[in-house]
């Protein structure tokens, strides 16, 4: 039955999205579709399917999560029970890349350790919107209150965590803190580097992230004042049950893996999910993945961020990701054929 549908299924069909705009294509494929899986780590891919697998709650993925817990042979456990679907929507494919900021810092303030990472006040979380970036940053209003989760040295590096949303801060000791993202002041972002441009600092082409880091820092008085222009402001929580060998927290509430956790769109991407990425670009990557995170930015059916890991490194590599390809989901087998409209069967 199944070499029948493949035949069948190979040109794809169509389903109505859910917001009735847009039509989503979904074509069910073969392992041998997938340009350079016999040649990936699968083993190391299925490790990472086990982190989160019990977390899904569906009796078909269940029944996967224990097999998955039994299986030697991680190629033939993927082949033997999932099948490749390609969804798409419409929109041109394109992959990013993320990472886990870590900064120096201290429990205690000092003269180096000047900048706090704060927890969410409580006035905070029962209003919709709530003191602007500036307002936070040059009042009393925090002060005093015990919010301070540790303090950093690094305002621009502090301005990206919140950004990121999470991150690490590796102590004096040698000991980390993670935090993880707890809340904001509600105010939408407003973009530095677009800012830079309309000032005539920089030129389009020219602004990256690592050059707001070094002109802030070169320019600390007005550097502040600059990342000032964004009022929105992200508050912490401390996430101490995670190691910090490990990685940070995703969607699924579980440490993430370097360079086989990716982010995608839940609305057309099951979190939990095996992923395969075909990514094309100076550098090409093959390599199957498992759906475990989110993100405000990642939209859409061919859209996906991939996590490269904690660090200075880390985020240069991420950054410099921005390429298009092809991601196909794996999908238990009965799921897959049940996308199937009757006309079709």
């Amino acid at each position: 039955m199944i070499n029948w549908f493949r035949g069948l299924l190979v040109a794809g069909f169509l389903l109505a999205s859910s917001e009735g705009m847009t039509e989503t294509t979904y074509t069910i494929l073969d392992f041998q579709d997938l340009d350079g899986w016999q040649q990936d780590d699968h083993s190391a891919a299925l490790s990472t399917f086990r982190n989160t697998c019990a977390d899904l709650d569906a009796p078909d993925w269940r029944s996967l999560c224990a097999a998955a817990s039994e299986f030697q042979d991680a190629q033939k456990f993927f082949e033997l029970f999932f099948r490749p679907v390609l969804v798409e929507d419409g929109k041109a494919p394109l992959f990013t890349g993320y990472f886990e900021p870590e900064l120096d810092g201290s429990l205690s303030p000092d003269a180096r350790y000047r900048f706090p990472i704060y927890k969410m006040p409580r006035e905070a979380k029962s209003k919709s919107i709530w003191l602007s970036r500036r307002e936070i940053e040059t009042s009393d209003v925090m002060r005093g209150r015990g919010l301070e989760i540790v303090w950093v040295d690094d305002a621009v590096e502090l301005f990206f965590l919140q950004i990121q949303g999470s991150g690490r801060v590796k102590l004096p000791d040698g000991r980390y803190v993670r935090v993880g993202y707890g809340g904001s002041n509600g105010h939408s972002y407003r973009s530095i580097g677009a800012e830079m441009v309309r000032r005539g600092i920089y030129n389009v082409h020219q602004v990256s992230a690592q050059v707001i880091k070094n002109w802030v820092r070169r320019n600390p008085k007005d550097g502040l004042e600059l990342l000032r222009h964004n009022n929105s402001y992200v508050f912490f929580r401390e996430v101490s049950k995670v190691p910090a060998h490990k990685g940070p927290l995703g969607a699924m509430n579980r440490s993430i893996t370097t360079m086989r956790s990716v982010a995608v769109d839940p609305k057309f991407t099951p979190l939990g999910a095996p992923v395969w990425i075909e990514k094309d670009g100076e550098n090409p990557l093959r390599r199957l993945m498992i759906a475990q995170d989110t993100g405000s930015a990642i939209k859409g059916a061919q859209r996906a961020d991939v996590f490269f890991g904690t660090g200075d490194a880390a985020g240069r590599a991420a950054g410099r990701l921005k390429d298009p390809g092809r991601m196909v989901v794996l999908l238990p087998i009965q799921r897959a054929y049940a996308m199937l409209p009757e006309s079709v069967l």
